[in-house]
């Protein structure tokens, strides 16, 4: 099995490894020209990207090279240090810096990336892309390849050069672009398709070729001639390809500074291009940061070591990597020989390819990283999302990846700060045992950043207000805040005649708790409430249940509360089925109500004595008999179910059972409709016969002291109905 998915991959991986060379050849050359180093510079640090990169990152997709963001600090680098061999030493020296952060583990520093930051990048590099190829699409090529900064060394800039190209154009790369792009658009809709092992990108590059030669042959004015096509120099021997380091530079200070600065920045970028690669990628491949720093580290140090510039993770060869259909690190390590390769054997070959046919593959991994799709997600996500995105955008394209990166994140941050300046709690208004109340509970944590809106939350609470300050949830509170609470507690308060309960901050923090009011009724109230009051309140309770807000209940202080006596407003007869639980169906808490169970919610002598004892004793206002839908005992009683004890208790079933007389066919325990038909006569019998057999009960329902409803509880959608 191993064999064989190895076999699938390498076929996967040679035509993917041989595009990603085709595009990462003049990259290198052009890096190395904006850097200011040796032209040959750059395929070094491309063939140590692709082998030894590859080799110890083992990362799926990742591709890594002479990396264009560093091209100004390499530049400036060897014009400090007076020449490129001293450059060299400190470029070794960054990579063992970089090969320390990845044994340390320093990786997770990608994690605080903000994804909106992250989509920006690559949405920006795509921008990028589009606008730099276009000249080279066209003929216009006085620019390098590689060149991605908004400012370029020519004294043009992005916009400029497009302008520039309608003065200079070749008709031959243009009838080539329009040509390749029709074929990368269409070949995946031909039988073409099929052929897994000829990539799209590398049939464009072979086709600009042919076609090239086709215009030689027989249509001589639109020949791309060589200033149009890749030109790798030709190669004279190891000798004067190779650069050793000025080891004696190892005691220069200023060696040490460049080698920490070229270490952090492209340690940085690395991290950012890997979190925007697992974002790019269709089949959510991961990638391992701390070995690619370690990757980076050693390929760095040999970069050095043998005469190359700076390498890094490439989001450019990296994304056509993943659309030429890579399986693994076996594409990278392939596309850094065939540079090796292309030194000693491909030149001539090589330097028959337009710019052109490579500038068709870029102009389509830029449309695939900058869709208007993206834009449409990014927007549908919010202000707080699509602006540090379109920040990031705009910042990348007219500076570098790591500024813009930088602005973006920084725009996250100030987004972040503005939500921790609003309120980062919950502020509710609920009913407490028929008050209005209102509920702040505070979040996990809270820093300074919170007390201004705290305070200004605390302060517009209306006088004569019930307010319960809830931090049971909170785990850290700043000193600032603490201040405004207490202050609340022992001045705005009492000014406003605010009756105040603070819960959960005795344990933690220096704020004892305060119990201004109950929150449970006593007996006083309790005599006073409206049956119909009550009903409301159940209902309230149950729409809070269905909704999925139960309000918070306090267990432990209602538990202290009710441990001296009881004065619940409701008693709830229903059945025993382990789905209807009368506390939760209703968003109740402890000594709210009395709770009676049995099956098929039936009534004896037992449970009228408790009815009477409720109403009487207590001075409990409402009576609810409670059936509820596809009950178990209703089902026993309609199939006429005989069992032990149970036969007498579904006897008394039977009257609602022969009450109901719309359904004709099917009377029995399989047809929901009379089963749940007969639940609510079951509920409606009940209640006549506790107003015909207690005449306690009978006699507080006639003075009004007490009502009496059924409800019949859905279990499917929690909902009560009352009738």
């Amino acid at each position: 099995m191993k064999i064989s998915q190895s076999f699938t991959s390498l076929k996967n991986d040679l035509p993917s490894g041989l595009v990603v060379f085709l595009i990462a050849l003049p990259l290198c050359l052009g890096v190395a020209l904006a850097s200011g180093a040796p032209l040959m510079s750059g395929i070094i640090s491309g063939i140590i990207g692709g082998v030894v990169v590859g080799f110890i990152s083992k990362s799926p997709i990742s591709v890594s090279g002479p990396a264009a963001g560093l091209s100004a600090v390499v530049l400036a680098a060897i014009h400090e240090l007076g020449s490129f061999d001293v450059f060299l030493m400190a470029l070794l020296l960054s990579g063992l810096f970089q090969l320390i952060l990845g044994l340390l583990k320093t990786g997770f520093i990608a994690n605080y990336i903000p994804s909106n930051v992250i989509n920006g990048l690559l949405a920006a590099i795509g921008i990028i892309l589009i606008l730099k190829q276009i000249p080279h699409a066209v003929g216009f090529d006085r620019d390098v390849e590689e060149d991605f900064s908004f400012f370029q060394r020519d004294g043009e800039n992005t916009f400029s050069e497009l302008l520039n190209i309608f003065t200079y154009f070749s008709w031959g790369a243009i009838v080539l672009t329009v040509l390749s792009l029709l074929i990368l658009i269409f070949w995946n809709r031909t039988v073409f398709a099929k052929l897994k092992f000829l990539p799209v990108s590398l049939v464009v590059v072979l086709f600009g070729i042919v076609l090239n030669l086709v215009f030689k042959q027989f249509i001589p004015s639109l020949f791309i001639t060589e200033e149009h096509m890749v030109n790798i120099p030709k190669f004279s021997g190891f000798s004067e390809l190779i650069v050793f380091p000025s080891l004696a530079a190892i005691f220069n200070a200023k060696v040490w500074m460049v080698a920490a600065t070229i270490a952090v920045i492209s340690s940085i970028e690395t991290l950012i291009n890997l979190e925007a690669l697992e974002i790019f990628d269709s089949k959510k491949r991961k990638t391992f940061p701390n070995n690619e720093l370690i990757a980076q580290g050693v390929g760095n140090f040999f970069s050095g070591l043998l005469g190359g510039i700076p390498i890094t993770s490439v989001v450019v060869r990296s994304s056509v990597n993943i659309n030429a259909g890579a399986e693994s690190n076996k594409s990278t390590i392939f596309h850094g020989i065939l540079l090796f390769l292309s030194l000693i054997i491909f030149t001539p070959f090589l330097n028959q390819i337009p710019f052109a046919s490579l500038a068709c593959i870029l102009l389509v991994t830029g449309y695939k990283l900058c869709k208007i799709s993206i834009f449409k997600k990014m927007y549908l996500k919010g202000w707080n999302q699509f602006i540090p995105f379109i920040s990031t955008i705009i910042a990348i394209v007219f500076s570098d990846l790591l500024i813009g990166v930088l602005i973006g994140s920084a725009i996250s941050i100030l987004f972040l700060l503005k939500s921790y300046l609003e309120n980062p709690f919950v502020i509710e208004k609920e009913t407490q045992f028929f008050e209005e109340t209102l509920r702040i509970e505070l979040p996990s944590h809270l820093s300074f950043l919170n007390k201004a809106s705290l305070k200004r939350a605390l302060t517009d609470i209306s006088a004569g207000s019930r307010v319960i300050l809830d931090g049971s949830y909170s785990d850290s509170i700043d000193n600032d805040v603490l201040e405004v609470i207490i202050d609340f507690k022992e001045h705005l308060a009492i000014t406003k005649n605010i009756k105040l309960n603070i819960i959960g901050l005795n344990e933690k923090f220096q704020v004892g708790n305060q119990l201004q009011f109950s929150m449970k009724l006593n007996k006083e109230a309790l005599h006073e409430v409206d049956p119909d009051l009550i009903i409301s309140i159940l209902e309230n309770g149950n729409s809070r249940f269905v909704a999925g807000t139960s309000t918070e209940k306090y267990m432990k202080l209602q538990l202290n509360e009710t441990s001296e006596g009881q004065n619940p407003f409701a008693i709830v007869l229903s059945c025993i089925d382990s789905r209807t639980s009368n506390e939760h169906v209703f968003d109740l808490g402890l000594g709210d109500i009395f709770s009676i169970r049995i099956a098929g919610n039936i009534l004896n002598n037992d449970i009228l004595g408790s009815l009477e004892y409720g109403v009487h004793a207590i001075g409990v206002r409402l009576i609810v008999v409670l059936g509820h839908t596809k009950c178990g005992a209703i089902i026993g009683a309609c199939n006429g179910l005989e069992l032990g004890h149970l036969s007498q208790l579904l006897e008394k079933i039977e009257p609602a059972i022969k009450l109901q007389t719309s359904i004709v066919d099917q009377r029995n325990g399989s047809n929901s409709a009379f089963v749940d038909d007969v639940a609510k006569n079951n509920v409606i019998l009940t209640i006549e016969r506790i107003k015909n057999e207690s005449s306690i009960v009978s006699a507080l329902v006639t003075a009004g002291r007490v009502k009496i409803i059924g409800g019949l509880y859905d279990i499917e959608t929690g909902i009560v109905t009352f009738f």
